[in-house]
């Protein structure tokens, strides 16, 4: 098993920190204190072919490897969640969801735009009343001749005010519960669609979240993703990909903490030495080390997984549960390293610990994933072949 990067992803690496360096870390506490997205952000990132880094080269992506992706968040994250999140949205659970399940139709009229940067993706799948419970869901499509019928509301939905399609789940046959849900492919210009941010969250201020509105939105037959009744399916599968995504930015958040706290630990001084000198201090810091490289294993194994067309469900619940709470705690810890400016702007590891919450609830609470972890190692979950999967990689082309 070799774990060293490759030249390509060794240069990926440099290119996204550099690209972190120069344009997101010198204006993201502006930005996040404004509660602000940037949109030249992802304009830049298509520049650098970044939205669809892991998509084959024939549907306008890059065709690299899924740990390069991985690399990829990690960076991202390291500037700011902000933006490794509108890469997952993007990426991780719509355009690998297209990828995966999507008509040769439907790759070239929203896949190509979207690994190309021109067109933003996103995915709703939360509502007011269904998180964890994705069968408690109210949205509705009901067929109408050559059309379906979308009614109903999404919340926590990121890139709400900034995508242009979305992938959308709604019961087309309640009866069936989740056996009765459908995905469909949503345009922001399609006749009833409306998005409204959410403002005053407490971490993650410079993302755009919030909620999208379906009126009696006329849906063509044509933008059905796989069959009806398929749609819980598709979402359990986007989320496997969503949630690698996540997993491997946790990695940058745990970096960016322990490069912070090591910079202080070499500038404060307490009681005549560096604070890097004192032994509690000095376990935070190797609490952070040790969360780092094995958050990086757990994720890297996921992705190799996703490399060979393998299902990866436990390996990317297990790397996202554990990557995440790694996070958590590394932020925690980098701001009691900091002390009293911990608590302050004036060191960006307050708002380290402020976006490190939100990925321990999304796409899976802590809670939902030690269940899983749990049931996989009883024996009462046992996961089924998909007959879609994700493409090997190296791409056929």
């Amino acid at each position: 098993m070799n774990f060293d990067y490759t030249e390509e992803q060794e240069l990926l690496r440099k290119t996204v920190r550099s690209f972190v360096d120069k344009e997101i870390q010198p204006f993201i506490g502006e930005w996040d204190s404004k509660g602000h997205f940037e949109p030249r952000i992802m304009e830049r990132l298509a520049d650098l072919g970044l939205m669809g880094v892991c998509i084959p080269e024939k549907y306008g992506g890059a065709g690299m490897d899924y740990n390069s992706l991985a690399i990829v968040c990690e960076e991202l994250e390291r500037g700011d969640t902000a933006y490794r999140t509108a890469v997952s949205v993007h990426t991780g659970l719509n355009s690998m969801t297209l990828l995966q399940w999507g008509t040769e139709e439907q790759k070239l009229k929203y896949l190509v735009p979207q690994a190309r940067g021109e067109k933003v993706g996103a995915f709703g799948l939360t509502e007011p009343g269904a998180g964890s419970d994705v069968a408690a869901i109210n949205t509705t499509a009901v067929k109408d001749g050559e059309f379906y019928i979308l009614n109903g509301q999404k919340t926590w939905i990121s890139l709400c005010d900034v995508a242009d399609h979305f992938i959308v789940f709604a019961y087309t046959d309640k009866s069936k519960k989740h056996h009765g849900i459908s995905a469909f492919i949503v345009e922001r210009t399609m006749d009833g669609f409306s998005s409204k941010a959410i403002k005053g969250k407490h971490g993650i201020r410079a993302g755009n979240t919030g909620e999208i509105f379906f009126d009696h939105i006329r849906v063509p037959k044509e933008n059905l993703l796989g069959q009806e009744g398929e749609g819980f399916k598709i979402a359990m599968a986007a989320l496997d990909n969503g949630r690698f995504t996540v997993a491997a930015g946790a990695c940058g958040l745990i970096m960016a903490s322990l490069e912070a706290s090591l910079k202080y630990c070499h500038e404060r001084m307490t009681f005549g030495r560096e604070i890097g000198r004192h032994q509690l201090v000095q376990q935070m810091i190797a609490n952070m080390e040790a969360g780092l490289q094995i958050s990086r294993l757990l994720v890297y194994r996921a992705g190799e997984l996703k490399n060979q067309g393998k299902r990866n469900t436990r390996e990317t619940s297990l790397a996202k549960w554990q990557s995440c709470d790694f996070a958590n705690k590394a932020a925690d810890d980098a701001v009691q390293i900091h002390g009293a400016y911990g608590y302050s702007d004036e060191y960006p590891v307050a708002r380290f610990l402020r976006n490190s919450k939100a990925p321990v609830i999304y796409e899976g609470t802590r809670e939902i994933h030690t269940i899983m972890q749990a049931e996989y190692a009883l024996g009462y979950r046992v996961d089924k072949p998909l007959n879609k999967t994700l493409p090997s990689w190296p791409f056929e082309e």
